[in-house]
């Protein structure tokens, strides 16, 4: 089946008491047994597993080709699992440059404490991966593509294949591009993470998180600490991200289309000193972009010049893009990295530019999205 067939369809079966052909929300927390360990469809209690969260975990490990799908209650919680699944005290991690603040947070303020040591490699120079390596101790290399907030490219293949030759696993957090932009799993990687709040959900209703994995044997070992620890995601959350996978084709078309309109905008903008976009051909990662993505999406960042005081007070001029966190939502966002999703990695090697705007592009009409960042460039 194609990406639209499964996106609507795996996991999504009419249901067979009712006909509905929309998933139930299994609103429950027990589940009535036919005799002691007589289990009616393997559920006991919703941590371990819920009809709701399994009709999501299987359409994400089919829209990305996977072994098994893990949904959690967001996309650290994600994160948090598998670390504390395939890591312990004493081993060594590779990850971006310019990561996720979240993603760096977690590694520098949580997961060293607990003896987790890491190296930070620029994402789209393979060789740096390569030095980075520390053969015996580096038990993962973490790598985003595009990155966020610089969207910087990171050739999968090519990663995955420095991370297999020293007996690491390549994980690839697949949230900015969708799966159905790009398919880190046929490239190579072990593990796709993705916040769902992002463009699975698509609707900023629902914070949530996945893992698809491509063996079986870690996705037992992950399973198992998904119920441990517990951080699942809710069955209303699991509906809710459903509900937006079932549209995300049609949405990834439109958020690229005005994206790709916003970047020729920006680019001849006087007020704009450099644009960050994978779909330009003088980006960095342009070549390899072409090579692993269906198109380049919908996240924009550039440089305002003046410096980082117009970069927010350009955030602040904004209108129709609403100045908030997160991405991938129907509605265009505005931010200030530096002061905003990136304050955390302030001071660190992953420090933004202070003259940074990042821009999620949404679904509206794109001249009145034009209209808005002229204006709000001044």
């Amino acid at each position: 089946m194609q990406f639209e067939t499964r996106a609507i369809h795996s996991g999504q079966e009419p249901d067979p008491t009712t006909g509905a052909v929309v998933p139930p929300i299994y609103q429950t927390s027990t589940y009535k047994q036919d005799g002691v360990g007589g289990l009616r469809g393997g559920y006991e209690y919703s941590r371990s597993a819920n009809p709701t969260r399994s009709a999501l975990e299987e359409c994400v490990a089919a829209l990305e080709g996977g072994r098994r799908g893990l949904a959690f209650a967001s996309g650290l919680a994600a994160e948090d699992t598998l670390l504390r699944s395939i890591c312990g005290p004493g081993d060594h991690a590779v990850i971006p440059g310019d990561a996720y603040g979240g993603t760096y947070r977690a590694f520098a303020k949580v997961h060293e404490r607990w003896g987790l040591d890491f190296t930070p490699a620029a994402g789209h120079d393979v060789d740096a991966f390569r030095a980075a390596m520390q053969p015996g101790r580096t038990k993962v290399v973490w790598v985003e593509t595009p990155t966020n907030p610089l969207l910087g490219i990171a050739d999968i293949a090519a990663i995955a294949q420095v991370a297999h030759d020293n007996d690491a696993l390549l994980v690839v957090d697949n949230t900015f591009a969708s799966p159905y932009l790009q398919q880190p799993l046929a490239l190579g990687a072990d593990v796709v993470v993705h916040s769902t709040t992002k463009y699975m959900g698509g609707h900023s209703d629902v914070v949530g998180g996945a893992l698809v994995l491509a063996d079986d044997g870690l996705a037992e070992q992950v399973a198992f600490n998904q119920n441990a620890m517990g951080a699942v995601a809710g069955p209303f959350d699991c509906w809710l991200v459903l509900r937006g996978i079932r549209t995300l084709g049609v949405r990834m078309d439109r958020h690229c289309a005005n994206a790709e309109r916003v970047v020729d905008m920006l680019t001849a903008h006087p007020k704009v000193a450099e644009v960050f976009y994978p779909g330009l051909s003088d980006h960095a990662g342009h070549d390899v972009a072409v090579k692993q993505m269906k198109a380049f999406g919908g996240m924009v960042s550039f440089r305002v010049v003046g410096g980082e005081e117009e970069a927010v007070a350009v955030c602040n001029r904004a209108s129709l893009f609403t100045l908030g966190e997160s991405l991938g939502g129907v509605e265009s966002l505005i931010e200030h990295p530096g002061r905003m999703t990136h304050a955390s990695v302030a001071g660190s090697p992953l420090e933004v530019p202070g003259d940074l705007v990042r821009l999620s592009v949404g679904i509206e009409a794109v001249d009145d999205l034009l209209e808005d960042l002229r204006q709000a460039l001044g």
